[in-house]
């Protein structure tokens, strides 16, 4: 496989922290716990692969634990068998997992908990994804590139109107701007209030949204350190606010550039990326998919095995780290 190509992606402010201590530095051995959390849309590709070498190799550097959840929520996306060709290709590639794998549809008990913690925060929403944008045609600069909710229903459906989705009211006043270290990107920050609105936690066709889903089960599972591709980079001061508003503790966050394709677009079912594990022999992985991860990382490994592979990983993972630290000081 060619050398891959990567992007850190995301629009969120950011800037090298004058202090890069907390940069790279994950929670110690005696409370670390990760994890890789998957959609079952299809077989992990090398896209995926690097974020699953990424927070499997911070869990061993810190002598952690490393989870592995299926976030199946999304259930209109969901492949049959792909959550056991994911698992499957994880042995395979000598990546093991602490504990039992969880399914985020197994949960839906602990959502219907949340909302109802969270109150008079959310309110129904009656509109759609067209009216959101025609309300935006008089926008200009930064909110007029994304798709900024105005907070039609905030108060209230407008007559004729039928609930479709729930939102998570943002403060208004003062503007809401979430901030934190990113042990990869540095000194990250977003004025939720400006630049993303009320959000959804269920969408209009009754699935839960992403964003609530993932902060609850982090919060149920004590993860206590998230190490992900730098596509979530966006979504993580929405996840920051909620775990403020649902009372939970904010796990450290990790976010490795994506590995993109030729035209520049992130590695994905949608953009065509194929599976990295074919059912080849053990030597072809390790050169056609772990060596190229690798690479992409940052470590230039010569092992001739899985088991050299990941021996040699680990200590290279670290340097890695210390290496990303020392380039914001």
């Amino acid at each position: 496989m060619d050398d891959l190509v990567g992007n850190s992606s995301g629009n969120l402010a950011r800037h090298a922290a004058g202090n890069s201590a907390g940069i790279s530095a994950g929670n110690s051995a005696a409370n670390y716990v990760g994890r890789f959390a998957p959609s079952p849309t299809g077989p992990l590709h090398i896209g995926s692969l690097v974020a699953a070498m990424a927070s499997y190799l911070d869990a061993k550097v810190h002598h952690g634990q490393w989870l592995v959840r299926i976030e199946d929520v999304d259930g209109d996306r969901n492949v049959a068998g792909a959550d056991e060709h994911i698992l499957a290709s994880l042995q395979r590639c000598g990546m093991a997992w602490d504990g039992d794998v969880t399914w985020q549809s197994r949960r839906t008990g602990l959502y219907d908990a949340a909302l109802r913690q969270l109150g008079d925060l959310v309110y129904p929403c009656g509109c759609s994804r067209r009216e959101i944008a025609d309300s935006q045609l008089s926008l200009t600069g930064r909110q007029a590139q994304a798709l900024i909710y105005p907070g039609t229903c905030r108060h209230g459906l407008a007559p004729g109107k039928t609930a479709r989705a729930l939102r998570l009211k943002v403060p208004q006043s003062p503007p809401c701007v979430i901030a934190f270290e990113d042990r990869w990107a540095g000194h990250i920050s977003q004025d939720l209030t400006d630049e993303v609105g009320d959000f959804v936690i269920r969408r209009a066709d009754g699935f839960w949204a992403y964003q609530l889903a993932v902060v609850v089960d982090d919060g149920a599972q004590g993860i206590t350190d998230i190490v992900r591709g730098a596509d979530l980079l966006d979504s993580t001061p929405r996840q920051l606010y909620l775990q403020q508003v649902l009372g939970l503790p904010q796990p450290t966050y990790l976010h490795v550039p994506v590995v993109v394709n030729q035209q520049g677009e992130k590695l994905s079912k949608q953009t065509g990326a194929q599976a990295f594990d074919t059912g080849a022999a053990p030597e072809a992985l390790l050169q056609h998919a772990l060596l190229p991860a690798a690479r992409f990382l940052g470590m230039a490994l010569t092992a001739g095995s899985l088991d050299d592979f990941w021996r040699q990983a680990v200590p290279a993972w670290e340097n890695v780290l210390k290496d990303t630290c020392a380039s914001w000081r």
